[in-house]
């Protein structure tokens, strides 16, 4: 249907440009649309206007419109014929209402003909263009309308290309030709003394233009200097400043941000209030991966018979569990310390940082003491902490989170974990596989719901696979004790059901930190996630003071807090010179579940919701030989790409070492390679690797050119004879 679409907008265009070009040569337009004959016939439309002005007026306007909506060359001759025959005043009337609604009629054709496919074809690299018109489109289309360099029939042609609406294209073209109008049409008044159309535009004129056209961005400038000033202005700034940056917290974004500002020699501070690594390193990935690796070997050595091992028994030590998961944390944990941050130049002060100013935070030090900073730049980087449902009895009768659980010490018989996203469904897969009784709750309809259908209906067969009770669609209502007794009522329809248990872990998601260190003093505004509201640039509302990671948003990884630290960082020290817009075009993420399931780019369902058109390549991992023979052979590798193209939109895999394979994808995405070049690279065999290739290869049977096929099939054929 789409395809159809395309051919027909497609011949529309081609027709329209053949009856042009016929019209063109057949009455050979070309001849009246010079200056020569302008001049040759300037008295007799300047007698057809003073015997019949209206009529005149009425074609004139009517031929000016129709030249500047069909691009047709010679609009400036027709404005200095507008001069010659009307004068200035009425001229300048015509020519300012005709180019302008010709314009508009030029911009609707092509977003009418031609808008959809360009979007559909190059949406990535439009992407940047329409959020920039959107944010400042009338300041770059008048600064083109002002200067006449540009040629306005091509600017028309290309803002109908994007977003820009037409209202606002209209009016800025009113205004924004006005000044090229008035010198051609003023030019035309002396005709006589014109040789060619490039004596119009003398260095004078053409210097005034260009001058005119560069007061847009230099409003935008001031406007932008005001705002600033208006922003700051119940603010003291400090003579001189002790540092270049000051970073509060020390997770991923913060110590990246100081890393960086350190390696280029900036002086630094980092300030973190609890432990040096921040939730990845004390709560979130480290241990929870280490958790989840004694979880796998426990299930390994219950399937050892599957390969041929006899006698095998698993007995879980939950108590050494938990220390091996304290010790990879201690074994990581140097390169997060003090001590190697210090030694990288930055310095380090462990207490509560609050900001005072923009330009100055409020140490309080462990033992009591105060210290102030005074700094160019802060950056936050404050992440979030887990989020505890308001349910009626859960404070009464205790609860985990993703933060405490690290401190149990022996095995929950019954696990209650309320939550069906990935922390969720991560520790309950594990915790199970531990030998816990586990009863997962989630209001929703399936787990893993940012996922496609099929992935979460994978990841809840391993679940249930694992021991898992797994409750979709129940809501908790209230926390029960009775007797020493704990019992979470859920609600599913119209009935309840009682779910006992010993623990009770909420994973139902991370709350960033927004508040207890000054944000509220200086006005600095959240979103309606309570994150902290920042620009392209990861600017606050105070352009000197940035967020990165959980505390910012849109996502919630450790890379991607990473990746956010390096624009604050050189926006920061370096934002005066060139500034940098955070690049969220290729974000990938991972769950690791068992079996792991990682994306990078749009899922299927998210293509749907955009309404974008895509087409879906699937290869089945129980078809890969090292899959087989590892006895991992379950899960898939699923491509969209565009139609018809080999370029990647969006990638899933499900299955062993599935964040692992999808690195490929991510390379290939962000350097815009598409499935043929990963179909010519050479995979190891027999790797798992090899299911990207396969992937690709499932791409290429789906578009082997099958008329061509069927002529080499005949050619082979002519040759057995």
């Amino acid at each position: 249907m789409a395809g159809s679409t395309k051919l027909r907008r497609l011949a529309v265009v081609a027709v329209l440009a053949f009856a042009a070009v016929l019209v063109w040569q057949q009455f050979d337009l070309g001849r009246w649309l010079t200056l020569e004959q302008l001049k040759s016939s300037r008295d007799t439309l300047v007698n057809l206007y003073a015997s019949d002005p209206g009529t005149t007026i009425a074609v004139f306007f009517g031929v000016y419109v129709v030249a500047t909506a069909a691009s047709i060359p010679g609009a400036a001759i027709l404005t200095l014929a507008a001069g010659a025959i009307f004068g200035l005043g009425i001229g300048l009337l015509l020519v300012s209402f005709a180019s302008s609604l010709g314009a508009l009629l030029a911009f609707l054709v092509a977003r009418t003909l031609l808008r959809d496919a360009v979007q559909a074809r190059f949406g990535k690299f439009m992407a940047p263009i329409n959020a920039g018109l959107a944010k400042d489109g009338v300041f770059y289309l008048l600064t083109l309308r002002l200067v006449p360099v540009f040629p306005f029939w091509l600017i028309n042609l290309l803002m109908g290309l994007t977003q820009l609406g037409a209202r606002p294209f209209y009016l800025v073209s009113q205004i924004g030709m006005l000044a090229g109008t008035v010198v051609y049409v003023n030019a035309g008044t002396q005709l006589a003394t014109i040789q060619s159309t490039a004596d119009i535009l003398s260095p004078a004129i053409l210097g005034s233009l260009l001058l005119l056209g560069v007061f847009p961005i230099l409003a935008k400038g001031l406007v932008g200097a005001l705002q600033r000033r208006k922003v700051y202005a119940r603010w003291s700034r400090p003579r001189r400043f002790d540092r270049n940056l000051v970073v509060i917290g020390a997770g991923a974004g913060g110590l990246v941000t100081a890393y960086i500002a350190a390696a280029v020699k900036a002086k630094v501070t980092l300030i973190e209030g609890h432990k040096m690594g921040g939730d990845c390193l004390n709560y979130g990935c480290v241990p929870s991966k280490a958790l989840i690796r004694s979880a796998k070997a426990i299930k390994q050595v219950r399937n050892a018979h599957l390969f041929g091992v006899r006698g095998a028994e698993g007995e879980v030590d939950f108590g050494a569990v938990m220390q091996r998961v304290h010790r990879v944390i201690a074994q990581i944990e140097p390169h997060d310390s003090v001590e190697r941050y210090t030694g990288l130049g930055v310095q380090v002060l462990q207490g509560h940082a609050r900001i005072k100013s923009p330009w100055s935070v409020e140490v309080r030090l462990a033992d009591g003491k105060t210290q102030t900073l005074t700094t160019r730049n802060i950056v936050i980087a404050a992440g979030a902490s887990p989020l505890v449902p308001p349910i009626p009895g859960l404070q009464q009768a205790g609860f985990l989170t993703s933060d405490t659980v690290w401190g149990l010490t022996s095995l929950p018989r019954r696990l209650v974990v309320l939550g069906g996203g990935p922390i969720g469904c991560e520790l309950a897969q594990s915790f199970a596989r531990l030998g816990s009784t586990v009863t997962q709750v989630e209001m929703a309809p399936r787990v893993m719901g940012r996922e496609d259908p099929e992935v979460s209906d994978l990841v809840a067969q391993a679940l249930r696979a694992d021991g898992v009770t797994l409750l979709t669609q129940h809501q908790a209502m209230r926390v029960e004790v009775s007797e020493g007794q704990k019992r979470l009522i859920v609600q599913h329809g119209e009935s309840e059901r009682e779910v006992p248990f010993d623990e009770l872990l909420c994973a139902v998601g991370r709350s960033p930190r927004v508040t207890g260190y000054g944000l509220e003093e200086l006005g600095i505004a959240l979103t309606a996630r309570k994150t902290i509201e920042t620009n392209a640039y990861l600017q606050t509302l105070y352009p000197n003071i940035y967020a990165v990671g959980d505390v910012a948003g849109p996502f919630q990884f450790t890379h991607t807090a990473s990746h956010q630290a390096w624009y604050a960082a050189v926006n920061a020290l370096f934002g005066r010179f060139k500034k940098f817009k955070a690049d969220y075009s290729v974000i990938p993420w991972t769950t690791f579940t068992d079996p792991e399931v990682a994306r990078v780019g749009l899922s299927e369902t998210e293509a749907k919701e955009q309404g974008l058109a895509y087409e879906v390549t699937r290869y089945g991992i129980d078809d890969l030989d090292r899959a087989i023979a590892d006895g991992t052979a379950f899960g898939f590798v699923k491509v969209l790409t565009v139609p018809g193209k080999d370029r990647i939109l969006g990638v899933t895999i499900v299955g062993e070492q599935a964040a692992d394979l999808l690195a490929e994808y991510v390379l290939a995405m962000k350097h815009g390679l598409g499935l043929n070049k990963i179909l010519g690279t050479i995979h190891t065999y027999p790797t798992l690797s090899e299911a990207n290739k396969f992937a690709a290869g499932e791409w290429k049977r789906a578009h082997a050119p099958q008329k061509v096929l069927a002529w080499l099939a005949r050619f082979h054929a002519w040759e057995r004879r």
